[in-house]
């Protein structure tokens, strides 16, 4: 019977990989620094109250787009030390897991109280799941 071959990701491809994902996280800095410089530029506008409101909202909204990249290249960062198929797909359903755990957790945490009995939550996790 022939063996299995296992696919390994070669060092140097997985060092490429790191760099450049380090470039472009870099370039991306630079181009939010420059956005929001530019935006900054905007709100020098006459009616302040019109200028707070929406500057709240920017600022939310390019703390949403810094938060997303930087998760984005977390990902990649994580999957480069992957070093072969298999170190993809275990990193992937450990990603996956914790999306279903840090969902359910707030959701358990309503439905379970401190001053339930033990049959109480036992009944209410059978009625979650």
């Amino acid at each position: 019977m022939p063996e299995k071959q296992i696919f390994e990701i070669p060092q140097q491809l997985r060092e490429i990989a790191e760099k450049n994902i380090e470039q472009a996280r870099t370039a991306y800095g630079q181009l939010m620094d420059a956005m929001t410089q530019a935006m900054s530029g905007w709100i020098s506008a006459p009616s302040e109250a019109m200028t707070s409101g929406f500057k709240a909202v920017q600022e939310r909204a390019i703390q949403f787009a810094k938060e997303n990249a930087e998760a984005g290249f977390m990902l990649a960062n994580e999957l480069t030390k992957a070093k072969d198929l298999q170190g993809v797909i275990r990193f992937r359903q450990a990603q996956e897991l914790g999306r279903v755990v840090s969902w359910w957790r707030p959701r358990a945490a309503r439905a379970l109280r401190a001053e339930d009995t033990y049959p109480q939550v036992m009944a209410k996790q059978r009625s979650i799941l």
